[in-house]
């Protein structure tokens, strides 16, 4: 694939996520308006597993 290949490859994934973004906030405000206390201890369990995830790509940069 040429480099410009991946630049529009690129372009299409950032169109693509901005959307679900926009949805992932959408189901995000429906889950603690109807269940706010298991809403809050699920984006907890996230928001930890995001943490880990940051250290491992961290750790993969600082192999370069």
């Amino acid at each position: 694939m040429k480099k410009n290949n991946y630049l529009l490859a690129i372009d299409k994934i950032e169109k693509i996520r901005s959307k679900n973004n926009i949805n992932w906030m959408n189901i995000l405000r429906v889950a603690f308006k109807y269940a706010p206390k298991e809403s809050a201890k699920i984006m907890n369990k996230i928001n930890k597993d995001d943490g880990k995830i940051s250290k491992l790509l961290k750790t993969l940069q600082n192999k370069m």
